[in-house]
């Protein structure tokens, strides 16, 4: 049994703990808590305001300081920012399961929120208000997958309510201003990614109000500029057609 003495035990409190396998044995180090998303997502560049001691550990919560020979032996170096920096890069980030627990509560009510902005009863257009989506995503047993975002989850969820309950992705309402020739040929290749025509105006161009599933924005985008070769425009009307008025549906 080991005695640590205090050169080689260091005691830090309020700690997140990032870990990584190297050659067989455990490296960890201390970083300030909800600062090592921003050292990854390049928001924080400051190493001194992520890591508590640049110290690598192997065990941080007993303070076990890991060995020089075993720092060479894993990562061909003892130059401790340097394994630092790859540990906070590569390595796993530890969570208690209380703030693991937290984490998908919070998740989960932000899918529910996109879901409930994004949607509509299809008959009523009326949106759900995000209590009634929450209860809905009980019902169908959904279950949060932290390493996905929460909007690839909430169309995910989408899919998934629509076998259970009346809901669609609002549309999103387009005009199209399109040369008269090109317009003609355009219509009809766009005709399967538009829900509804609204009004349609032959002048001396072809202008057409229609609603839309917002997921096709991006390819009828494409279209119309490689059809119309710059010359047709699209205005997006409205982002979500819905019924004016404050009811929601509960």
């Amino acid at each position: 049994m080991s005695i640590f003495t205090p050169t080689n035990q260091i005691r830090l409190t309020n700690v997140a703990v990032v870990r990584m396998k190297r050659a067989g044995k455990r490296f960890e180090i201390a970083c300030y808590k909800n600062k090592v998303v921003g050292w990854r997502s390049g928001v924080e560049k400051d190493l001194d305001e992520v890591l508590q001691t640049h110290s690598v550990f192997v065990n941080v919560s007993k303070g076990q300081v890991a060995k020089k020979e075993a720092l060479i032996s894993a990562f061909g170096t003892d130059d401790q920012t340097e394994i630092c920096k790859q540990i906070l890069t590569k390595g796993e980030v530890q969570v208690s399961d209380k703030e693991r627990h937290t984490q998908l509560e919070q998740m989960f009510r932000d899918i529910a929120t996109i879901v409930a902005d994004k949607c509509v009863n299809p008959e009523t257009k009326r949106p759900y208000t995000v209590i009634l989506i929450e209860r809905a995503m009980k019902d169908i047993h959904y279950s949060v997958k932290p390493n996905k975002s929460t909007k690839q989850q909430a169309l995910e969820v989408i899919k998934q309510l629509k076998e259970k309950m009346k809901i669609e992705r609002a549309h999103m309402r387009l005009r199209f201003i399109l040369p008269v020739n090109e317009g003609k040929k355009l219509k009809e290749k766009l005709k399967p990614l538009i829900k509804v025509i609204e009004s349609e105006d032959y002048g001396q161009q072809l202008d057409i109000v229609c609603l839309i599933d917002p997921g096709c924005f991006r390819e009828i985008d494409e279209l119309v500029k490689k059809e119309t070769k710059g010359k047709g425009s699209l205005e997006v009307l409205n982002l979500k057609d819905v019924e004016e008025g404050d009811e929601k549906l509960e």
